[in-house]
Formats: structure tokens, sequence, C-alpha cells
């Protein structure tokens, strides 16, 4: 956000010089990122009229200006053609140093004369535009220095950086309002007071809002006898350069002021182009269609907020952008002017969705205030007036929805001072909130606490500690007192720290590598992998491409395997711990937040990840571990399972769909599994008594078996295990699928080995066991052995 002191100065009777409102920004919680000083450095510029211009006769690019400046005419070489004969346009005069620190000089370019240089926005130190040379009103004298015509002073320009949780700082009056608190001097915001005739504005137009939940306000004002015509002052177009704005024409450099000023988006529509002489706020219908004024057709979902006119076809995506349908153009005379507050989440979805951020969007998704909207819209019409002679008809239409809770919040003296470190009493704590907004009153039941209001700006603030951090801003970081703790304290691991670092030891000991993935995904990623795609979405992500928490570990393991694969490293075994994030259930807010292990291993197949399964299981102890075939999105439909501890699901393991690594090109089968690790690290135990070694030989066997695909493997291994006392370990070695093997079923090699633990087992001992082994299997599965 850049904003210009003298512009914050109208606002608030600041007399502290630049640096120290700079610190004071600092302080504040709104960074100053850079700093530039304007209007100076013009010594030697000045207005001059375009004569004449011809080509360059040894130059395509460069052209021949000829200016008057009120003596003989100069020839100016100049290489933009943005200028028509009549403009008039800065002079930087031979001998002048640029703001920049560039020095003018009398040169040849091609052959010909330049007698000094014409300026473009950015050279004359005023924005960052430099598409063309700067057109200044044609009604300045000529031949006067570009300060004196266009009546600049010196100024400061702050570039600031705005926190998502700070939409006060979108606009220049609620910086004003902060820096007038901080320095304890009176802040006033605009009290505007346009021209107003003619028939009522509800005779004119109508409002209907069939979504409230999403509009909580929709007002309606109409203009007459509008000049569109009329150019915007050289002070308005200064000010829309200096922070970052082009200006275009009268109207929309209008409607962008009043934003900038108030924080208040708008919109001027031409009402002739209305149709039906009104506007509906509605949710738009799958596959529906909106051309917006940047010429692209947008396709529309039922999550978008639509303006419709009276006739119900698309006007505007709200809180985004215009539809180009009624654009003003150069015959507007009447305009309809809409000023809204749009629910911030569902800006942020639709403008996320379509890529289409703006200014608007920006304050919109940070959350304006409801109740600026009349005064953003009579300060409108004044500057419309003032500018392009427009009246406004009286009366608006002004249509209220659903608007945020305004419930007071109770405010703990002893809490504030508990979590700053202070010793403030109720009277500094009110001190510290009423100069900005924050209502005041004595908790009747509470004495030395205070019920607290938060304005309508402060759509973030909904909370004690919201408010708490508010009289930390004010009360100023650098006051707060440091303290030391008193007395050393030693840090010491959690049990469940100890676990998860157990963890991470059991799998790097597997040969995993660890990886650490955002746990912000894109639009679309979930659904990419074969999820549910309705995840949680980010209100003020950093990155559209970062706006919805996962509700998987997969999206970003996958999208590991393939960076590596797409750099030929194949076979990668990776593993990470990390949070995931599921929908609250029914009476929670914050969504359900748990950590995840998950495990990628490349060019391996289903198997491989029920090893790990199993060796996991055993590493932590897990009562009565087991794997359940299953269907399990994003997972191979015959090759995927549920993880169970005592019957109760902690997760899955399988091979991930080949339909989701096509989409993200990786050729190879990948095995995954992602189990619940804060369920399974809670779940039953089983003792951690060790049995001891025997000192015995053992015998080991291969046993085979055919079995339909619905058979757990690991249910027949734990079939295996439990079927003789003699069994000292069973393992899965080998899984095959093909003839003469049937269709619908696959064959599970295990290695099984017998031993006792005080004699050496005789061979009819363990052919015993063997068909003991075998009949178990066969009794309790449909399952045949294989010779």
């Amino acid at each position: 956000m850049k904003v210009l002191l003298s512009w914050l100065r109208e606002l608030a009777a600041l007399d502290a010089d630049p640096e120290r409102i700079r610190q004071a920004l600092d302080d504040l919680g709104t960074p100053v990122e850079d700093m530039a000083r304007l209007g100076e450095g013009w010594d030697g510029i000045v207005t001059a009229k375009v004569v004449d211009l011809r080509p360059h006769p040894n130059a395509d690019r460069i052209q021949l200006v000829d200016v008057d400046t009120g003596g003989d005419a100069l020839q100016i070489c100049c290489g933009a053609f943005n200028m028509a004969v009549g403009d008039v346009v800065p002079l930087a005069t031979v001998g002048t140093t640029m703001p920049g620190g560039m020095r003018i000089e009398r040169r040849k370019l091609r052959g010909e004369w330049s007698n000094g240089m014409l300026c473009s926005t950015r050279e004359l130190g005023l924005g960052d535009e430099h598409g063309g040379i700067r057109i200044l009103d044609g009604q300045l004298p000529v031949g006067v220095p570009l300060a004196e015509a266009l009546g600049v002073e010196p100024d400061v320009l702050y570039d600031l950086e705005v926190n998502p949780n700070r939409p006060d700082a979108m606009s220049v009056a609620g910086i004003a309002r902060d820096l007038a608190a901080h320095f304890g001097v009176p802040f006033t915001p605009p009290s505007p007071s346009p021209p107003v005739g003619g028939a009522p504005a509800a005779d004119a137009v109508t409002v209907e809002v069939l979504d409230p939940d999403a509009c909580g306000r929709f007002g309606a004002w109409v203009l007459r006898g509008v000049d569109v015509a009329a150019r915007s002052p050289e002070w308005v177009q200064r000010r829309l350069t200096a922070s970052g704005m082009r200006p275009i024409n009268a109207l929309v450099d209008i409607s962008n002021y009043v934003m900038l000023e108030l924080g208040q988006p708008n919109h001027p529509y031409d009402l002739a182009k209305v149709r039906g002489g009104g506007l509906r706020v509605r949710r738009a219908r799958d596959g529906e269609t909106l051309v917006t004024l940047d010429g692209v057709e947008r396709t529309l979902t039922a999550d978008d907020l639509l303006i419709c006119d009276a006739t119900d076809a698309p006007v505007g995506i709200a809180g985004v952008m215009g539809g180009a349908s009624s654009e003003i153009d150069e015959r507007t005379t009447e305009v309809l002017l809409e000023m809204a507050w749009f629910l911030p989440s569902s800006v942020s979805r639709t403008s996320r969705r379509l890529g289409l951020r703006s200014e608007a969007s920006a304050r919109f998704e940070k959350g304006c205030d409801p109740e600026v909207v009349p005064l953003a819209a009579a300060r409108f019409c004044e500057l419309a007036a003032q500018i392009c002679g427009a009246t406004t008809a009286p009366g608006a239409v002004d249509v209220r929805g659903d608007l945020p809770d305004r419930s007071p919040v109770r405010v703990r003296t002893g809490r504030v001072n508990a979590l700053l470190g202070t010793a403030l009493t109720v009277d500094d704590v009110r001190a510290r909130l009423e100069p900005i907004g924050f209502a005041c009153t004595p908790a009747g039941d509470a004495p030395g606490d205070l019920d607290v209001v938060v304005p309508p700006f402060r759509y973030d603030a909904t909370s004690e500690i919201d408010v708490v951090e508010e009289v930390a801003r004010h009360c100023g970081y650098r006051n707060i007192p440091v303290r030391e703790l008193s007395k050393p304290r030693r840090g010491l691991l959690t049990v469940r720290q100890k676990e998860r670092r157990a963890v991470r030891r059991l799998l790097m000991g597997l040969g995993l590598a660890e990886v650490l993935p955002l746990p912000f995904l894109a639009p679309g990623d979930l659904e990419r992998c074969g999820l549910d795609p309705r995840g949680i979405e980010l209100v003020n992500p950093m990155a559209a491409e970062e706006s919805v928490l996962r509700t998987s570990l997969l999206p970003g393991m996958v999208k590991a395997v393939a960076l590596n694969a797409a750099r030929r490293s194949t076979g990668v075994r990776l593993f990470e711990i990390g949070h995931v994030f599921l929908p609250p259930p029914g009476g929670q807010v914050l969504p359900d937040e748990r950590e995840h292990l998950g495990v990628v291993l490349a060019g391996q197949a289903a198997t491989a990840a029920v090893e790990v399964w199993q060796v996991l299981a055993e590493g932590v102890r897990a009562s009565a571990p087991s794997v359940v075939n299953a269907e399990v999105p994003g997972l191979h439909p015959t090759r995927a399972a549920r993880l169970l501890v005592e019957g109760r699901s902690v997760g899955v393991a399988g091979e991930i769909d080949p339909g989701v690594l096509g989409a993200h090109g990786v050729d190879d089968r990948v095995a995954w599994l992602e189990v619940d690790l804060g369920a399974l690290l809670d779940g039953p135990r089983r003792s951690d008594a060790y049995r001891p070694v025997s000192r015995f030989p053992s015998s080991d066997v291969d046993l085979a078996f055919e079995v339909p695909d619905e058979v757990s493997a690991f249910d027949v291994e734990r079939t295996l295990a439990a079927a003789s006392d003699l069994v000292w370990s069973v393992r899965l070695f080998d899984v095959y699928r093909a003839a003469p093997v049937a269709e619908g079923a696959r064959s599970l090699a295990y290695a099984v080995r017998f031993q006792a633990p005080d004699r050496t087992l005789t061979d009819a001992e363990v052919a015993e066991a063997r068909q003991a082994l075998i009949d178990a299997v066969v009794r309790t599965y449909p399952a045949t052995l294989r010779a």
C-alpha cells in the first residue's frame, strides 16, 4: 500500500517530521518498505506546449517535437509517440539534473539536435509509469516551473507492508486514523456534501439481494448530467499515480481515488445499459458465462456471486470485476453507482479460481467496512460533481443482508497485563483503544474489565486476544519492558516428541529419506490426486497456488516423486510427518488438524507399503495390527487396503492410482502408506516384554496359496503365525497374478521359520507344524495350496 504524506495530513493533524512518521508506522505494524521524496529535483523542468510533430529523418523510433516555452520553439528528439499538437508536457531544459541524477545536455541524436528532454511520470519521480510522456492539463500556462504550475509541494511517499490482519490499513483514512491515535492528534475523515436534485434514486433503480449471507449490504446511487469527457484534475492524477494506479478517465479515477482514500471498492455502471433499471445479487449457475471489463469471457460456478440486471443477466462478478455490457463510454450521461459489502471468503474463492486479482478484490478479501458505504458514496458523488458536473439523485437504495456479529468482547485488564508483561490500568487500556474506534464500556459484573465493541472496519478482530494485540500496538512494542526469566529452564522432550523421533529413526533405518512439502495446495491439487476436492480454503493466502489446506499428505508426496522423476531420479523412497486439515466436525469452528505419516516408494508394489506398515506397527508395539482390503480414494481400486489396530482404522496402504500418477507425469508404479500418527501412537499397545532368543537351529519352509483378491495378505500372514507355537516368523516374499492362477485371484508366497526355544526340531515336528499351517489357511479362507 503506497500512501502520500500530504494525503495523510489532510485527514490527521500530523506535524511530526517524515522520519518520525516512518518509525511510527513501523511501530504500529505497518512497516515501511520504502520511503521516497517526491517533488524535489524539479529545478529546470518547465511546462511546454507541443506545436509540431514530425518524423526523424534518420530513425524510425524517434520523432522530432517542437515545443513552445514562451519564446522561440525548441526542437526535442523524443522516443514516445503519445503526444498531439496542443498538448502541454513537462520539459527538462538543458542543464537540468533529473531526480534520478541524470544531467540533461544539448546533444545530437542520429544527426538532429535535441534541446532538452520531455519527461515521463517515472522520470519525474511521481510513479512507475513509463509508457509515454506525462500529458498535463491543457489549461496550464507554458514556460513556468513545473512545480509552480502544478502547485506541487515536496512530498513523501511511503510504501507499506500490509498484513492480512489489517484491513483498515488498506486505505489512507485507516492509516491516518492509526497515526492520529499514536501521536494524540485529531483524526478528521472527509465530510462530503454533494449537490442533490431531480427525481429520487428509488424511482430510477431497484435492488434485490437473493444471497444475504454473501452480500451483507448493497447500496445504489444515481448520478445525472455526468460529463464523461471531463479530465481529472492534476492533483487527482498525481495522487493516483503515486499510489501505483494509472489515470484513465474522470469517473474511473474518482472510483479509484475513493477506494484508496476510504478503502471502499465501488463500481459505476452506465444506467442506460442496466436493463430493467435494477440490480440483483445472486449465486451463479454452473457454466454461466460473463465477459468482464478486460474482454475475457469467464465461466462461472455455483460458488461465485454475481451482480445481475433486473432481467437476471449478469453484469459483474461481485467484488472482483464488472462486466463489459454496462461499461461507461463516451455516450454515458447517467451513472448507477454500486457500493457493497461482500463476504471475504466468497470473493477470495472466486478471485483465486478465476486467477483474477484486483485492487477491489484485495480489499474485499481482507474485509471492508460495511458502515463506510454511505460516506464513500457521498465522497464519490462530491468529486463527480466537482470534476464531471454531476448531480446526485436524492436518497439511495440501500439493502442490508447478514453482516458480521459485533457483540461486545470482554477484555480483562489482568489478562492484558499477563500477556504483555505490562502494568496497565483499565483507563490505560481504554485510552489505547478508543482513539482507533474500539468503543469501551466498563463491565458491570467485573470491575476493572471492559466490554469492547470492535469497529466495523476491523473484520479481523473477533476475540479478546485480537483486542490485546491492538493495545500492544498502541502501547508500542518498544515500550513493553523486557524481563528475564526468573530461573533457568531446562528443555525436555515430551513422550510424543520422543515417539516421533523413534518413528523417524525407524523409517530412516528402512532407507527412507524425509521430505517436507508445504501444507498448502493449489485449487485442483486434491482432485488431481483422486481425493475430495473440498479442502479448506485460506481467506488471505500468500499466493493463489497456495490457497488450500491439504486434507492428505498424498498430493505433496506425489509432486515430490514427479519432481524427482522429471530429473531422472527414479526409485525414490520418501517419508513425511506433517499435519493435515480436515473439515471441522459438528460444533467445532477450527479445522480438524491431525498429524499424519506418509510413505511413498517409487517403483514398488503395494506389498512394499504393507511391509513398512508391519515394521512400523512392530516398532511402536501396536496391538493386533491388521490390513483389510478396501477401496481408497486416490489408490488403485484392487491394490489398496485400510490399516487397523484392534479393528480401528488408523491409515491406508496400497498403490497410487495410475491415473493420478499419469496426471503428474509419473510412469512407474508407486506404493503408498498414510497413517494417522496421532491415532496410532494414542492407540492400544501390546506389552514391551521381550521373548528369549532360541539357541537351537531353525527350519525354514516356503508356502504358496492361491487366494481371491479380496482376501488380505496380511490376514493370511496372521493366520499362519497363530497356527502353531513353533512359528518364529512369517514373511511374504512374492505376489503373483498370471496363469495358471485364476482370474480375480493371486498367489501369495510366504517364508515361514520354525524354531523351538528348548530343543532342535525333528523332521516330523516340522512336517506336522507345516500341515497345521496349511490346514489353518485352507479352513479360514477360500484358499488352495500351490505345488
